[in-house]
């Protein structure tokens, strides 16, 4: 018996499975505004395996990964840097924010977000950033 294309990768697929079923209410609440191509027609997937990693959201047509982070990552900032290090070799522009921004400014988060896939630098970012980027400071509704 011959295994399927996905019990030959290396777990990835089912860790994405895994955390798309166990999303967190910051990852939902994102998700509700993402899918179905809402953001300005662009499409947008969840939990998307890229290379050995998985981001939390991909839009492949606009190169851009979105990552929601919360306290968990405080503890993985070496892997967290690793996965940016290799989504932006890949071509990829990378958005991250915390789940308090989600939870308590979605319109500032949505706001960034159209503004990357315009491929216009928020204000609180060099036109050519060498890391991800943050949400506008101006936005964050304090």
């Amino acid at each position: 018996m011959t295994k399927s294309r996905f019990e030959l990768r290396d777990g990835t697929v089912d860790r994405a499975r895994r955390l798309r079923r166990d999303a967190t209410p910051a990852e939902k609440k994102l998700w509700s505004v993402l899918r179905g191509s809402n953001m300005g027609g662009f499409k947008f997937r969840r939990q998307q395996r890229l290379g050995p990693f998985v981001a939390d959201f991909a839009c492949q047509s606009a190169r851009l990964a979105i990552e929601v982070d919360g306290d968990s990552h405080a503890h993985q900032i070496e892997y967290d840097a690793r996965r940016t290090e290799f989504l932006m070799r890949e071509g990829y522009r990378v958005l991250r924010f915390t789940n308090l921004d989600v939870m308590d400014n979605l319109e500032g988060v949505c706001r960034a977000i159209e503004l990357a896939l315009a491929g216009k630098p928020s204000p609180s970012h060099a036109a050519s950033p060498r890391g991800p980027l943050p949400l506008p400071q101006g936005e964050r509704g304090v």
